[in-house]
C-alpha cells in the first residue's frame, strides 16, 4: 500500500490517542498517522485493512469536509482498505464498547482477508 509512519508535526487528537490505546490494550497493532499518498490517517489498523478516522463535527457540517471525505474514501477503497468515521462524542462516551468492538471486527476481518505485513 506504499504507507508511510509520520512522525512530526502530526499529533492525534485526544479522542484518537484514546481510541489507540484502548485498540492496543486489547492486542490490536494500530498505527497513528499514517500517509497513504492521498491522506493522513488517524488510525490504521493495515492487516484487517481498516482505517479509522476520528472526526470533529465539521466532518458533518462542511459541506468541502464532506466532499473531501468522500473523495479519500475512494482513494482507500482502490486500495482494498475501508474507512470507518468516528465521531469524536462517541469516543467520549463510548470508548469501551466501540474499541471492543473494532478490535474484534479487526481481528474476525484479519483472519478472513490474511493480510501479513511483516
Amino acid at each position: 500500500m506504499g504507507i508511510k509512519i509520520i512522525h512530526k508535526n502530526r499529533i492525534p487528537t485526544p479522542e484518537a490517542n484514546s481510541l489507540k490505546e484502548a485498540l492496543q490494550k486489547l492486542d490490536v497493532k494500530v498505527y497513528v498517522e499514517l500517509n497513504d499518498g492521498y491522506k493522513h490517517i488517524d488510525l490504521a489498523i493495515p492487516r484487517a485493512k481498516i482505517n479509522v478516522e476520528v472526526d470533529g463535527i465539521q466532518h458533518l457540517t462542511n459541506p468541502h469536509q464532506i466532499l473531501a471525505d468522500l473523495n479519500r474514501g475512494y482513494y482507500s477503497n482502490k486500495k482494498g482498505y475501508n474507512t470507518m468515521h468516528i465521531p469524536n462524542e462517541m469516543i467520549r462516551l463510548h470508548l469501551k464498547e466501540i474499541s471492543e468492538g473494532l478490535a474484534e471486527a479487526s481481528k474476525m476481518r484479519e483472519q478472513k482477508i490474511r493480510v501479513h505485513l511483516d
